[in-house]
């Protein structure tokens, strides 16, 4: 069997496009996704068994913060959990890329995770406030719903978005025009909608307001990119149809 270092080399050459992509994803969260791909590979995993094993991190931290009476100690426990989730997530896509073992179901499994997990994150917020929160308003009680709203809205926009402009391209003549350049001011500006950055708020449970104003602040500018992000892809559809 290939060493752990022959398996990181061939996983850097098999990446995806760093285009659209926050810097923390691009060296924190691919990075560590790397290292556990290819501790998967070594132990024989197949991809959708890291994605399963991303599910039960990340899960079994949304339910600490459901049941669980916030503490610093819980939001250490969680923010590790929600980041060690989301690195395996990476690295089920990565592991797929190397071993060819990829295909339909993979990819449908790790969207019903991803969107699960969407829903769970921002429910168990709303619970924890419920149950835990000695909350200034119980206004504070609609805000996991919008931000749950925004979350959902920019994960389906975003999904069609992604398989009409396959569609379209598949129709389409070739361009032959250059692909862009991967643009560092993006990826800094990207930062704050990164789902591994949002996973940092949970440090802050041992501090009930602090929380609520870190997570009422990124629910606030993921409200602001949705709208970018709208107006963005229904250009980039439409021009698609021009052409």
């Amino acid at each position: 069997m290939e060493s752990t270092g022959t398996v990181l080399r061939e996983l850097r050459g098999a990446q995806k496009s760093s285009k659209g992509v926050s810097l923390y994803s691009r060296y924190v969260n691919r990075p560590a996704g790397r290292l556990l791909a290819a501790v998967a590979h070594r132990a024989g995993l197949a991809p959708n068994q890291v994605t399963l094993i991303s599910a039960a991190f990340t899960f079994a931290a949304l339910a600490a913060v459901a049941l669980v009476e916030p503490s610093w100690w819980l939001g250490a426990a969680v923010y590790a959990g929600l980041a060690i989730g989301f690195a395996f997530d990476s690295a089920d896509g990565q592991l797929a890329r190397l071993t060819g073992r990829g295909g339909p179901d993979g990819e449908w499994l790790d969207h019903v995770v991803d969107c699960a997990k969407m829903i769970l994150v921002h429910t168990a917020v709303l619970i924890s406030f419920y149950r835990f929160g000695e909350l200034p308003s119980k206004a504070w009680l609609l805000l996991p719903l919008g931000f749950l709203f925004t979350a959902v809205l920019t994960f389906c926009a975003g999904l069609l978005r992604e398989q009409l402009g396959k569609a379209a391209a598949r129709t389409a003549p070739a361009s032959g025009g250059a692909t862009a350049p991967v643009s560092r001011m993006r990826a800094v500006a990207l930062l704050p909608a990164d789902y591994g950055v949002f996973c940092l708020v949970f440090a802050l449970l041992g501090a009930p307001a602090a929380f609520r104003a870190g997570y009422a602040l990124l629910a606030a500018v993921h409200a602001l990119f949705l709208v970018a992000f709208l107006a963005k892809w229904f250009r980039e559809l439409k021009a698609l149809r021009a052409g």
